[in-house]
C-alpha cells in the first residue's frame, strides 16, 4: 500500500509500542513461505487435501479457545491460540491463491487501506483519502471516542453504498446491511440492535425492556400451550423474539450477551461437578428434590469459595 503519510503517521515511535514491527514482518513472511510449502506439490498430503468446507469448523473451534484463553488470562496459552487462529487466516489464503482468487498479500492490503481510511484523525485525510474514504467526515476528533465511532460508521456506510454502485444493485442500502448475517446469534442480535439506536429506533433505557420481557414471555407461552406440532414454527419465532429482548436488556445494561451466557456456561459445569462429587450415588438415581438439594448446596460452597478468595486477594479484586 502506497499511501500519503501526513506527519509520518505510520510510523509508530518504540515508546508507544512493544511490538518489534522489523521481527514480526520477518515472521510472518516465515509463516507465509512454511504455509505455502504444506500446501505445494510435495507438501502435506492432509494440509492439500482441505478446502474452504473441510476447515472453517476450526475457524470457530479457535476462535472460543481464544476467549477461553482470554478468560482465564492465561496470556501464554493466548499467545499459542492467537497463532492457531491466524494459522485460519493462512490456509484460507493460502488456498484463495491456489485457486486463483486472492494472496494474503491482497488480505493485508485491504486490512491496511481500511485502518488507515477509517483513522483520518491519526493518519490524516489525504491519508484516509487515498485509502478509499469517500466520506466528508471531521477528523478533528479531539480525544472523543465517541466522535471517532460516529466517523468510523459514516466511513463504512460511505464503503457499502459504494459496493452497491459498482455492484450494479439496485436496491437501496441499509444501515443493518454491515452487521454479518453469518455472526453468532447473540452477537448479531447485539450489534442490530445498536444500529438502530443510532436512527433513534430504540428503547431509552434498560426498565423498559422488563414489561416487554414479560410480553414476549407471554407471547411464548401462548404457543407452547398449543399441542399442534404445526406450532413449531410460531413457537421458534416467539422464543427468538424473547432472546433478542434479552441480549437488547444486555446492550443497555452494558452486558455482553455471549459472555453472560459464557460465564453461566461456567457456572453451571462447576456446579454439576461439585454436584457429581458430593453424592454418593449416581446422580441419575436421585430425586428430585435431591438433586435441588445438591444444586443448592454446590451453589453455596462455590459462592463461599469465591468470597474466601476475593478477601484473600482484596488487590486483585479491585
Amino acid at each position: 500500500m502506497d499511501l500519503p503519510l501526513e506527519n509520518q503517521s505510520l510510523k509508530v515511535p518504540r515508546s508507544q509500542t512493544g511490538t518489534d514491527p522489523a521481527r514480526a514482518g520477518s515472521l510472518f513472511e516465515q509463516s507465509v513461505t512454511i504455509m505455502a510449502r504444506l500446501r505445494a506439490l510435495d507438501g502435506c498430503p492432509w494440509d492439500r487435501e482441505q478446502s474452504f468446507d473441510s476447515i472453517r469448523k476450526y475457524t470457530l473451534e479457535e476462535t472460543y479457545e481464544v476467549f477461553d484463553a482470554i478468560e482465564r488470562r492465561d496470556f501464554p496459552h493466548l499467545a499459542e491460540e492467537l497463532g492457531d487462529l491466524l494459522l485460519q487466516v493462512l490456509f484460507y489464503a493460502e488456498m484463495a491463491a491456489n485457486e486463483g482468487h486472492f494472496t494474503i498479500a491482497d488480505v493485508l492490503d485491504h486490512l491496511n487501506r481500511k485502518l488507515v481510511r477509517r483513522h483520518p484523525h491519526v493518519f490524516g485525510e489525504e491519508a484516509s483519502r487515498a485509502a478509499g474514504n469517500q466520506a466528508d467526515v471531521d477528523a478533528n476528533v479531539e480525544g472523543s471516542s465517541g466522535a471517532v465511532l460516529r466517523n468510523w460508521e459514516e466511513i463504512k456506510t460511505a464503503e457499502n453504498r459504494a459496493k452497491v454502485v459498482d455492484g450494479g444493485g439496485a436496491e437501496r442500502p441499509s444501515r443493518l446491511d454491515g452487521v454479518q448475517r453469518a455472526m453468532p446469534a447473540l452477537a448479531e442480535a447485539a450489534k442490530l440492535g445498536a444500529k438502530a439506536q443510532k436512527t433513534g429506533f430504540d428503547w431509552s433505557g434498560w426498565r423498559e425492556l422488563l414489561p416487554k420481557l414479560v410480553e414476549e414471555t407471554a407471547e411464548l407461552e401462548a404457543e407452547a400451550a398449543s399441542d399442534d406440532p404445526g406450532r413449531k414454527p410460531a413457537i421458534e419465532a416467539e422464543l427468538g423474539d424473547l432472546l433478542f429482548t434479552v441480549v437488547n436488556l444486555g446492550r443497555h445494561l452494558g452486558v455482553d450477551s455471549e459472555m453472560a451466557l459464557r460465564g453461566c456456561n461456567r457456572r453451571f459445569r462447576e456446579r454439576f461437578r461439585e454436584m457429581e462429587l458430593a453424592s454418593e450415588r449416581p446422580l441419575e438415581e436421585l430425586s428430585g428434590p435431591e438433586l435441588e438439594a445438591l444444586w443448592a448446596m454446590a451453589k453455596k460452597k462455590l459462592a463461599a469459595e469465591a468470597a474466601g478468595a476475593i478477601n484473600l486477594n482484596p488487590g486483585e479484586a479491585r
